[in-house]
């Protein structure tokens, strides 16, 4: 379909999902409509099938968080047109709706701030009416926890933490690849994984110039691993978001701007509240990282080994040509994570990590001072509050090992004042802020603080 087409399209609409029990594939069926007629697409979700078939009352609830997962998941094919209409497909109630309205402004914030649509961020559904049946309680709060594996540092320390706080945690992924796989079999722990395949036509349209931009996957990738906690009778999502996912990048047309909004703690309790009050769930999703920075996280993975020739939190390393290589060593991703770790890791740890040493490496000053806040604002990456990145130079210029690096040195003299003043009273390193860690859970966040 032309972009011109697709650009006249008023209205985003769900007609129809389904789910074969005996393949676990699920169908979301979306469609953009306008004047000149609709541009329909299928997403196939693969959930992985449990040994035995899920009694009735396990399909009732499925059947309700795939509910949720069908209009969330449309985030993906919306933004291709952004139309004014966002029309659901059933009634919903309070809390739901609450969730999917957020999804679709806060979680779209990034993207309609880097195409300049302000309509997006007023998006309000239009909910059909009618009442919501409600929902039967399903209790999973003593089940053993799904714990989501990205392959990055702050999954591999929740999900040590919940091992040896003895909850027995199964590793959980969405679409694999060989970094999450290594960590995985690192791990020694038999994960579950599930597929999402995205219409192709959507790959189409974006090539062809349609509008695209930073959707709130974190919040697909949840309802999906809830979806797949309750197939196989399992208990609540783990995730591994830390305090600073909440901190937005800036602030446009009034509005928060924040990279990293489904991994917020908003987003968080607004998914949990969905949940309950939609599919039932006591005890549906948490973060256990939550009251915890960065650079606390940064620490407690130091004191973990095993991962060290298997981890990567750079996104875009996933893209290179050579499989072997786990990091790009240049993006904000790489640059922020390698200045969290560095304070608590000998030089040549680290170097072997990520197959370099940025802090040697006079290029990466520029964009050291983005995450510094000496130029620009925080980049769009999941990175660290400023804070956390002043607090870490101030860590590496007092090492003997780091003090005279060209980068540390460089940077050092860019920081101002006030800057170090805010960094000598941190509280980077003390647990805090809200979060819904269920209190079962919290021997397994005392190991790491």
């Amino acid at each position: 379909m032309p972009n011109e087409q697709l650009r006249r399209m008023d209205a985003f609409t769900f007609p129809s999902y389904s789910i074969d029990l005996s393949t676990g594939e699920v169908l979301f069926d979306y469609a953009l409509t306008g004047p000149d007629g609709e541009q329909r697409f299928t997403e196939v979700v693969t959930l992985p099938l449990p040994d035995a078939p899920p009694s009735d009352e396990t399909v009732a609830t499925l059947g309700r968080v795939l509910e949720l997962l069908h209009v969330v998941a449309g985030v993906s094919y919306y933004k291709a047109a952004a139309p004014p209409r966002l029309v659901l497909p059933a009634p919903l109630g309070t809390a739901a709706a609450e969730l999917v309205t957020a999804v679709y402004t806060k979680g779209l914030a990034e993207y309609a701030y880097r195409n300049q649509l302000p309509h997006v961020l007023a998006l309000r559904p239009e909910v059909p009416p009618g009442t919501v049946s409600p929902a039967r309680e399903y209790d999973d709060s003593d089940r053993r926890p799904l714990s989501a594996v990205g392959g990055g540092k702050d999954s591999i320390v929740s999900l040590e933490a919940l091992r040896r706080a003895g909850f027995d945690p199964v590793p959980f992924s969405v679409n694999p690849n060989h970094v999450i796989v290594a960590v995985n079999e690192a791990s020694g722990l038999a994960p579950l994984a599930a597929r999402r395949r995205i219409d192709p036509v959507l790959f189409e349209l974006n090539a062809a110039g349609a509008l695209n931009g930073h959707i709130p996957v974190t919040a697909i990738n949840s309802l999906i691993a809830v979806a797949t906690a309750v197939l196989h009778g399992l208990g609540p999502v783990v995730m591994s978001n830390e305090r600073s996912a909440s901190d937005p990048n800036l602030v446009w047309n009034g509005h928060e701007i924040n990279h990293q909004w489904s991994k917020g703690v908003e987003a968080e309790g607004l998914l949990r509240a969905a949940l309950a009050g939609h599919a039932g769930l006591t005890e549906p999703y948490f973060s256990l990282l939550r009251s915890l920075s960065e650079l606390h996280i940064a620490r407690s993975f130091a004191e973990i080994d095993r991962y060290d020739d298997v981890v990567t939190s750079c996104n875009a390393a996933f893209k290179l040509r050579d499989a072997s290589e786990r990091w790009c060593r240049d993006c904000p991703k790489c640059r922020f994570v390698f200045l969290a770790m560095a304070p608590f890791m000998s030089r040549g740890r680290i170097t072997h990590i990520f197959g370099g040493d940025l802090l040697a490496d006079e290029s990466q000053i520029p964009g050291y001072r983005e995450l510094l806040g000496v130029d620009g604002h925080k980049p769009f990456e999941c990175v660290g509050e400023v804070e956390e990145s002043v607090v870490a130079l101030s860590l590496l210029a007092e090492q003997d090992q780091w003090r005279d690096a060209p980068v540390v040195r460089a940077l050092v003299d860019a920081v101002p004042a006030t800057a170090w003043s805010t960094a000598a009273t941190s509280d980077v390193f003390t647990p805090g802020g809200p979060n819904h860690i269920p209190p079962p859970y919290a021997k397994a966040l005392t190991a790491l603080t």
